[in-house]
């Protein structure tokens, strides 16, 4: 018995040294670092629009350049806890005035803080990880621009063991990949490649809308095979709808159908956005015609889930 004993706390010991290590915070490596160059902030701006900065880090409801202030404080209620989104303005003390380029590159790309902790996933890191390191730069540059806004927005409200933020590497370890989810257009033989990997880009990336309209699993991770199918909304009650091609739901949009509501907020049937959808809309509307026409085409051209999965 004595020997079992023993042996079972040897293993737990080796278990837990095992999960330390593998939990630990990861980066970008040093060759990718010293790739990183000074960005241009007009380019950066539409970055910043695509990858709705504004819509979590603003005051609740703000609108137009009311958006630029990332002083934070939405409280995001989830099946894990609250989680209140912080201070990103240029606050050197209560924000990230402070942070350097690889900061804001290791924090966007590895979910990794300039202190070496690791982030939340209700930072939308596992789809900013298939960003280009460029447009990363773009989007410092830019944010450089935006005001500072004092204050601290409060901490997360999680129970054990979800407030144990080491353990968030393992997350990471299952579920954070740079990899595209749909390699290649489906359904459609005259797709623009080039048209379409545009869109993949925006939707799989900055736009991370497969955080919202993804199914999750019990640990939270996404469920790629029902990528974009509808989902349990992820605070509150009602649901994300399924934006694939299914057959009498948003199947049924057109391409122009889809680039102009994420213009103008209106459904082909005349009906308007609703929703936490309302300020992603109006993020839409700041990209180029031609980006929101390549999500179109993306989202004409992946697989069908079925509305069941919703």
């Amino acid at each position: 018995m004595k020997k079992l004993i023993i042996a079972v706390i040897g293993l737990g010991l080796i278990a837990g040294v095992a999960g330390w290590f593998l939990s630990a915070p990861t980066g970008l490596s040093q060759m990718d670092i010293a790739q990183l160059k000074d960005g241009d902030p007009a380019k950066g701006e539409s970055i910043f629009w695509a990858s709705g900065c504004g819509s979590c880090h603003a005051a609740k409801g703000a609108k137009g350049d009311e958006k630029l202030n990332l002083g934070g404080g939405l409280r995001l209620e989830t099946p894990f806890g609250v989680f209140v989104a912080p201070n990103i303005s240029q606050d050197p003390e209560d924000g990230i005035g402070g942070w350097s380029l690889a900061d804001l590159a290791n924090a966007m790309t590895h979910g990794t803080s300039p202190d070496g902790r690791n982030y939340y996933p209700a930072f939308p890191y596992a789809s900013y990880a298939r960003m280009d390191l460029a447009d990363i730069s773009d989007l410092f540059a830019f944010m450089k621009t935006l005001p500072a806004i004092p204050g601290k927005a409060g901490p997360n409200e999680l129970a054990f063991p979800f407030n144990v933020r080491r353990g968030v590497g393992l997350w990471k370890r299952l579920f954070l990949d740079p990899a595209p989810v749909i390699a290649s257009p489906v359904g459609a033989e005259d797709v623009d490649r080039a048209l379409w990997d545009r869109g993949r880009y925006l939707v799989e990336g900055p736009g991370h809308c497969g955080e919202c309209h993804t199914p999750r699993n019990l640990a939270g991770g996404l469920k790629l095979a029902d990528w974009l199918g509808g989902a349990p909304a992820a605070t509150g009650d009602g649901k994300v709808p399924n934006i694939t091609p299914v057959a009498g739901g948003f199947g049924s949009w057109s391409a122009n159908d889809i680039a102009y509501y994420l213009e103008s907020g209106f459904t082909p049937d005349y009906d308007s956005v609703g929703g936490e959808m309302v300020s992603v809309q109006e993020n839409m509307a700041y990209l180029s015609a031609d980006d929101r026409t390549a999500i179109a085409a993306y989202l004409k051209a992946i697989p069908t889930v079925s509305a069941t999965s919703e």
